[in-house]
């Protein structure tokens, strides 16, 4: 592989700092060369939060270019449509949790808030595979980044990266009762049909 490009974006609070981290660990368990660099600004806060992963032979800065993304990762839909249209190139893939953390200024009703028709009227136009994901059943809101990892995993999106990669690199960052359920999860959400 030359080269293939990641980017992650969505809120404060909802584990894209995790998600960034274990894709990474996935593709160096895989063997292939990964970069990265995250970007947390007001995490703590609740505003947007950012990672950059670029994997290949012929990578050399950790930054993904404007519209150059293979792959964009997103856990809330603002910041899915913001990542769609800032960073994901044409005839790329779109993966986004389907969860409203309204920025503050939809809530101050400066910003109409996004929908999902909006994504797929851009995704449509661009040529862009959005997979909307969604899990009615999932009791915890922090374990949404497990979900799309899976989703990813599922549908083979990281070249040369598979279901063993992912649990590997979660057994790097985790232990005990957090490793088990969030293995759980995955491996329900892969087999899911």
């Amino acid at each position: 592989m030359n080269q293939f490009d990641i980017y992650l974006s969505g809120v404060g609070g909802q584990g894209i700092g995790l998600l960034s981290e274990l894709i990474a660990r996935a593709i160096d368990h895989s063997g292939q060369r990964v970069i990265g660099a995250d970007t947390h600004g007001l995490a703590q806060r609740g505003g947007m939060v950012a990672s950059h992963i670029r994997m290949g032979q012929t990578v050399h800065a950790a930054l993904v270019g404007k519209n150059r993304a293979d792959l964009c990762v997103s856990l809330e839909r603002h910041e899915a449509l913001r990542a769609m249209n800032d960073f994901l190139k044409n005839e790329g893939t779109l993966v986004y949790y389907d969860a409203l953390w309204q920025p503050l200024d939809v809530r101050l009703a400066k910003a109409k808030q996004v929908e999902n028709t909006e994504i797929e009227k851009e995704a449509r136009r661009r040529g862009i595979t959005a997979i909307r994901v969604f899990e009615d059943s999932l009791e915890e809101a922090r374990m949404q980044n497990i979900v799309v990892s899976a989703v990813i995993c599922k549908n083979s999106l990281i070249p040369g990266v598979n279901q063993n990669h992912f649990l590997l690199a979660m057994d790097d960052l985790m232990k005990g009762k957090m490793l088990e359920d969030n293995q759980t999860l995955f491996q329900k959400m892969v087999e899911k049909p």
